[in-house]
């Protein structure tokens, strides 16, 4: 094959990803010239890009990213479970029955939760599609057999919030399905772009910067600050990153979202004083991208940071998206937490967790073959 013919076949592909990119509609909108006019009164917005508040560089040159990407796919018994596993289940007579005075929790496995607070039904990071990619040969599925309910049995819901647009946190085929049986979607700035691209009308986008608060009648949502990044395509860095705090009257709630460890952790527990919850990132790691996503014992040393009375590690349990063994974000999370006296929550996917009252404890995944 001539030097004529690869190169050709090098700017096809370019080309034909290129119209993919502008065309595709999973790949959502962008911020408009006057949105980012704005974003550059924050103070985290430089040279047409969000930034952290610390300095945080991912690792990888150009030389790592062939053996990166051969590692990625390379065949690894360890890095997944080597069958689709079981999960718990409920029904959307469960949900609609329960008591306002219950805050209930369910994990969809990564970073995906309903939230059922103050008589709300909240969605986190609704992630509910198969494969975290914008195409199902770029990623690998979902680790267990379906989801604890599908989107189309579940009741009306009263706000989904976003913590960025990563593809294994905002799925376009979930939004498309969500958006007409959700009343109110809340994200960081320029994230909305996407939604108004998928057809979501502007009264129902809410975009915070960080520390901004929102209500929700009984209700406070409060974005707050993350170390990571954003992109969907080509583009990084357009939109905002975050975390949450949820308050109602009784409880508060912390998400985290995706973050490296920092001291925004420590700045969010003293601002919040004390979390009855928090919802921890905690898999997808490497030392090479240490900076944006946190190691294990990391995660144990961001819930005391918060002041989180129990804490539960996320981000991991549904898809392989680094080059650790599956269970190994569970198991380091669970021996620092031992040896620093935090209080771990470790409920199965779709299994439910009452908050403030007894919390599951088992080592579900090791029963998983």
């Amino acid at each position: 094959m001539t030097g004529i013919t690869i190169l050709s076949i090098v700017v096809l592909l370019v080309i034909v990803t290129a119209i993919l990119v502008n065309t595709s509609p999973q790949f959502g909108g962008k911020p408009t010239k006057e949105q980012k006019l704005q974003y550059a009164q924050t103070g985290h917005y430089e040279d047409g890009k969000f930034v952290n508040q610390i300095p945080s560089e991912m690792e990888i040159g150009f030389k790592d990213m062939p053996s990166l990407i051969y590692k990625q796919f390379k065949k690894d018994p360890d890095r997944q479970p080597s069958e689709k596993f079981d999960i718990q289940h409920i029904d959307s007579l469960e949900i609609e029955r329960k008591p306002d005075s219950i805050t209930r929790l369910t994990w969809f496995g990564h970073s995906s939760f309903l939230l059922e607070i103050a008589g709300k039904k909240i969605l986190l990071d609704p992630m509910f599609g198969d494969v975290p990619a914008p195409h199902p040969w770029l990623g690998k599925s979902r680790y267990s057999k379906g989801l604890p309910i599908e989107i189309e049995k579940l009741p009306k819901i009263d706000a989904i919030i976003m913590s960025h647009d990563h593809y294994d946190h905002l799925d376009y085929g979930s939004i498309m399905k969500l958006k007409e049986k959700t009343e109110q979607f809340y994200m960081p700035l320029g994230v909305g772009a996407h939604f108004r691209k998928w057809g979501v009308e502007e009264s129902r986008i809410h975009e915070l910067d960080w520390w901004d608060d929102i209500k929700l009648d009984s209700l406070t949502f409060t974005c707050t600050p993350a170390r990571h990044f954003s992109g969907r395509g080509f583009i990084r860095a357009e939109t905002l990153w975050s975390s949450w705090v949820i308050q109602s009257p009784e409880k508060n709630i912390y998400f985290s979202g995706d973050s490296g460890y920092g001291p925004h952790f420590k700045k969010i527990g003293e601002k919040f004083g004390h979390f009855d919850f928090a919802m921890m990132e905690c898999g997808q790691y490497n030392e090479k991208w240490q900076a944006i996503h946190m190691m294990p014992e990391e995660t144990i040393q961001a819930a005391i940071d918060v002041n989180a009375a129990v804490t539960q590690p996320i981000h991991w349990g549904a898809f392989t998206l680094s080059l650790h063994s599956w269970t190994d974000p569970i198991e380091r999370a669970s021996k620092e937490a031992a040896n620093k006296g935090v209080t771990l929550c470790t409920p199965e996917i779709g299994e439910a967790v009452l908050i403030g009252e007894q919390y599951p404890n088992s080592k579900w995944w090791e029963q998983v073959k």
